[in-house]
């Protein structure tokens, strides 16, 4: 059972093992709490004060301040001041190194208190399949650093990290006004080296149009963090969001879970961006024709909803001859993402090998041609 934190005071989730109190930890192979010290599992169940369903809550009274205080929790963070990472840890830790940077993290940066998680996606890579999948990825880039693989391949340790998101549903009903334009060719004689030919050239014919499209947009995904580069993370999708779990914190045991630093209404601000760039493909696919053109569009929204789900990432981040390479895996499907290193040596190497080789060449071509010419 989880020792759970007196009325008020941030949450620490702990999981003493039944038979020898040692704290449990979420195996991803097993799917269940595990103990180190003496091998005893325990199910995962859903039923206890931290179980919820995963149900929407309402994006208006989110901003308004006014969700239930269940909703509610606290954390306690720390924060990075390189990378701007907010990473929940314990009560005991005192100093730490930050996952996403390597950077040193000192303890004294306070509470953190947030919309509580309503659902996540449970690891199911444990963190020796990650080390393969770095390891891989890394034997497959042209020009890396030996020495990076090298250090790779000592096994330093990999973190496993819940990555905060937003999810946002909405129905969207817009009404547009534009054009369609439907392509046809006009027969024109030209003048081309001295002789008359025809041509074909093409026209538009344009027609006013306007009309109304409607979509129901569910869990448009949106990133509730800025402590790892968004191509990273938008290379490791696509995300299993049916295989969304309620939130409970088991877990989590073993695991850290970032704060997120994107609030809600900045958030829903890019979802609604990515909703826009659908709705103008749907008005476009609804006028026809060859080619668009949207004069007006405007959209109503209603029924906005959302949800603060955890992904599950390994993370390293490896200080090699002075500067941070990180990695970044998806801990459901073992893609990999991370900085592109470089190897000065390989590619100075590469271009002389391609300079000999284009010499050689063009010396046995030289030869060919001066043989021939006896």
């Amino acid at each position: 059972m989880p020792i759970l934190p007196e009325p008020g005071a941030p949450v620490a989730h702990r999981f003493p093992c039944e038979a020898c109190g040692a704290d449990l930890r979420f195996a991803p192979d097993r799917g269940a709490l595990t103990c180190d010290h003496c091998g005893h599992t325990e199910p995962i169940t859903e039923t206890g004060p931290w179980a919820a369903s995963i149900s929407e809550l309402d994006f208006r009274r989110a901003l308004d301040a006014a969700l239930p205080e269940t909703e509610i929790e606290e954390t306690r963070v720390l924060n990075c001041t390189n990378c701007g990472a907010a990473v929940a840890f314990d009560t005991d830790t005192h100093a730490a190194e930050c996952p996403f940077c390597a950077a040193p993290v000192v303890t004294g940066t306070g509470t953190h208190r947030h919309i509580k998680p309503r659902g996540l996606l449970p690891f199911a890579l444990d963190e020796a399949t990650a080390q393969t999948a770095v390891r891989q990825w890394l034997g497959r880039l042209w020009f890396a650093p030996n020495g990076l693989r090298d250090y790779a391949r000592k096994g330093r340790r990999m973190q496993g990290i819940y990555v905060p998101y937003w999810t946002f549903d909405a129905n969207t009903h817009s009404r547009y006004s534009g054009a369609r334009g439907i392509v046809y060719y006009e027969t024109r004689t030209v003048i081309r080296n001295g002789e008359r030919q025809h041509v074909q050239v093409p026209k538009v014919r344009w027609t006013p149009v306007s009309g109304r499209v409607a979509r129901f947009f569910d869990d448009v995904l949106v990133l509730a963090s800025r402590s790892l580069p968004k191509r990273y993370t938008d290379g490791l999708e696509p995300w299993d969001l049916s295989a969304l779990e309620p939130y409970t914190p088991e877990y989590l045991a073993g695991f850290r879970a970032e704060a997120y630093t994107v609030e809600l209404s900045d958030g829903f601000t890019e979802a609604r961006a990515a909703m826009d760039n659908v709705i103008r493909r749907d008005v476009r696919f609804d006028i026809g024709g060859d080619r668009q053109q949207i004069h007006s569009l405007q959209t109503e929204l209603s029924g906005v909803t959302f949800k603060h789900i955890l992904l599950p990432v390994w993370l390293a981040a490896y200080k090699f001859r002075g500067k941070t390479y990180r990695f970044v895996v998806n801990g459901r499907t073992g893609r990999v993402q991370g900085e592109r290193p470089w190897s000065a040596s390989k590619i100075v190497l590469a271009v002389l090998t391609g300079v000999l080789l284009a010499i050689v060449i063009g010396y046995l071509i030289a030869q060919n041609q001066g043989g021939a010419g006896f």
